[in-house]
């Protein structure tokens, strides 16, 4: 086996380089995602190391000396990032010429060979769902009998093997809690609708629904919902439980989470049984009796991607969702006591100045507990970024989807609505939703009520108005 390291590697001040689905960015309050989808092959890899390096603060100066201890290096990219990973997996090589190098990520799946010409410092890219892959480059397999993998060969001519078959059984998958005791500390580790400190990772990969904006799906996951079983995603909620006593919620990162109403259910009694508070992604259609079932066992916290309070646009991007059904299932969260951190995304195909008013009224009145709300980003191999190049919406200036602080920008426009235009949209929309009287007042009875969580909305107040600050300056 090769003395494997696993890398996120220091980019922009703050970025998120793990966040999965949908977008890598500089976020407007600090925070950070689980490197979920690099522990797993990590913990497929005796005696690797995973280093998060945005969390961790850590930069290039401070790992560099780390090229000699290794053989192989495995850095996870995305599009925003691609281009400073690279002086970092230069600057490895550099260090130490006969370490082996490679990508992984959604941006090496869906662009493997642009990706392996942009540096001969890479000598390798695991496509596709990449966890196998990796384990077998590190035990020393021949690269031309490695599916999945796209590598420069001895004559530097680059080669694509055949792709690797989706990974059915996911009970074969190891625990990544194991991974992030061994190498992580969870404290760096920090969502602001969340518990901190809280621990997260999936039970199944793939979403059925087809999202045109949604990354990980189109390129890596899949649009099939493939689950861990309910008593092997119990038994890492319990290891999670033991090798964190100071975790306050644990959270299922899968897109979906309660696609599969009958598991979630029977997951939430094995949870209920732990004493464990926990959260989860939802679609806005789960039925109350489900939802009720959920709260019953420990379910504080649905993250909900409602995108859009327009009916057409949701159809444009092929969200499978309906306002009415939207409303009615965050009327039942409030009145079972579920609390909901609602997402959306400004810029999606079919997006006018009236459209954006609409979703404006539309957040305010469901009212979720707290918002973020997104730029349109079409990353590579997704149908939101062949809609942008085929109709003319994505200018190659805006490529990277983010400035160069690692900030988002608008990337799309339209006749009709330009990048400005857009961009602006939303600080308007977090003023309207937050500076509401009654939005005030129930996050300050909120910090009333606790003086940590008082103590953490002043913190995330002053770097949300940071954050509008750099708009403006940006702008």
């Amino acid at each position: 086996m090769m003395k494997t390291l696993f890398l996120h590697p220091p980019s922009f001040d703050g970025f998120d380089g793990g966040a999965g689905s949908r977008y890598q960015a500089k976020r407007e309050i600090r925070s950070f995602w689980y490197p979920t989808w690099l522990a797993q092959p990590a913990a497929l890899v005796p005696g690797s190391r995973l280093i998060d390096a945005p969390p961790a603060r850590k930069s290039l100066a401070e790992i560099l000396p780390l090229a000699r201890q290794y053989e192989l290096l495995v850095v996870h990219t995305s599009t925003p990032s691609f281009a400073s990973d690279l002086k970092v997996c230069q600057a490895f090589k550099d260090a130490n010429p006969s370490l082996k190098i490679g990508l992984v990520g959604a941006k090496v799946a869906t662009e493997p060979e642009e990706s392996l010409k942009a540096s001969a410092a890479l000598d390798f890219l695991a496509r596709e769902e990449f966890d196998f892959t990796i384990k077998e480059v590190a035990e020393g397999h021949p690269f031309e009998r490695i599916s999945g993998l796209s590598f420069r060969n001895a004559n530097g001519v680059l080669i694509h093997n055949s792709a690797r078959a989706i990974l059915e059984n996911m009970d074969e998958l190891p625990f990544v809690t194991e991974v992030y005791k061994r190498d992580l500390r969870i404290e760096d580790y920090f969502i602001g609708y969340l518990k901190h400190p809280y621990v997260s990772f999936y039970t199944g990969r793939g979403c059925r629904s087809r999202c045109t904006f949604c990354l990980w799906p189109q390129t890596v996951g899949g649009h099939r919902y493939r689950v861990r079983s309910v008593p092997h995603v119990a038994a890492e909620a319990r290891l999670v439980q033991r090798a964190f006593p100071q975790m306050k919620e644990l959270f299922f990162d899968d897109d979906t989470f309660t696609d599969d109403r009958p598991r979630a259910e029977a997951i939430a009694r094995e949870l209920g049984k732990l004493g464990l508070t926990w959260s989860c992604n939802a679609k806005a259609n789960v039925p109350r009796e489900t939802l009720k079932v959920l709260r019953d066992n420990g379910l504080r916290l649905l993250l909900v991607g409602y995108e859009t309070g327009n009916q057409q646009i949701l159809y444009n991007i092929k969200k499978g969702m309906r306002i009415d059904v939207a409303k009615r299932f965050t009327r039942d969260c409030h009145e079972l006591g579920i609390t909901i951190h609602g997402t959306f995304i400004l810029g999606l195909p079919g997006e006018t100045k009236e459209t954006i008013e609409e979703t404006i009224r539309f957040a305010a009145e469901i009212n979720p507990h707290t918002i973020q709300v997104s730029l349109a980003a079409p990353y590579p191999g997704t149908v939101l970024y062949r809609q942008a190049l085929e109709n003319g919406w994505l200018d190659r200036e805006h490529a990277e989807l983010v400035d160069q602080k690692g900030v988002q920008i608008a990337p799309l426009s339209y006749p009709h609505l330009s990048h400005t235009e857009i961009f602006d949209s939303v600080e308007t929309f977090y003023k309207r939703f937050y500076f509401r009287r009654s939005k005030i007042a129930s996050l300050l009875a909120e910090m009333i009520k606790s003086p940590q969580m008082a103590g953490r909305r002043l913190r995330e107040g002053i770097e949300f108005f940071q954050f509008l600050k750099s708009r403006e300056m940006a702008s």
